[in-house]
């Protein structure tokens, strides 16, 4: 299965749901709606919590640079992965999430089947050009019942879909700016990553693409 196909069909003849699976949705364009609501929100939240690119528990440094808002933030470092009620840089609590993060989650749960949904965390990533997601599983979460919702914003990027074996094939997934992600249920623990981006400007955010990832994780 390949959403590459759909890539260079105009938006207008897009579905406004595109399945990857019994339980994983791709809801193109959902978050355009919010974007003038959102930037503000970003620019607000890296003034308080800046980006930066955390240390992996074997050594390594991530090419996306991150920040977090919510009532609980995911960090890493040599101790390993976790979520934090404090920012580990500055002692303090996460910024709170903004009214335009909250809806737009919710919204986008529901439209892709999933009522009720209530992110105590969102994590903000951002790309620049060169910079990757390897295959990964979401699984620091203490309750997998929740889906995951992810939205793009700025330069496109192919997001893989694997299986729930690292070994399995990944689907590769074109999203553009305001494309959102949304997979829980059966498909919750499924492999995931993000290819390395290429250069291509986005008019409003330029050589950057920032990822808003929402989860119910405490």
């Amino acid at each position: 299965m390949t959403l590459d196909l759909f890539d260079d069909l105009p938006r207008e003849t897009r579905e406004a749901r595109e399945p990857l699976g019994p339980g994983a949705f791709v809801l193109p364009g959902f978050a355009l709606p919010f974007v003038d609501e959102l930037l503000p929100a970003i620019d607000a939240l890296q003034q308080r919590a800046p980006f930066r690119h955390l240390v992996t528990p074997g050594g390594f440094t991530m090419s996306v640079a991150l920040t977090n808002c919510g009532a609980l933030g995911w960090t890493s470092d040599r101790r390993g992965y976790r979520y934090s009620p404090t920012d580990p840089d500055t002692g303090q609590p996460w910024p709170a999430m903004s009214d335009a993060f909250l809806r737009l989650a919710r919204e986008a749960a529901s439209a892709a089947g999933f009522d009720g949904f209530v992110p105590d965390a969102c994590l903000v990533n951002r790309y620049a050009p060169g910079a990757r997601l390897s295959l990964h599983q979401d699984k620091d979460e203490r309750d997998y019942g929740a889906p995951i919702v992810s939205v793009s914003l700025g330069m496109p990027a192919i997001f893989l879909f694997g299986g729930l074996a690292r070994g399995d094939k990944a689907v590769r997934v074109p999203l553009r700016h305001g494309d959102v992600v949304v997979w829980g249920g059966e498909d919750r623990l499924r492999y995931h990553g993000v290819l390395p981006l290429k250069e291509e400007p986005h008019p409003l955010l330029g050589a950057q693409r920032i990822n808003l990832t929402f989860r119910k994780a405490g």
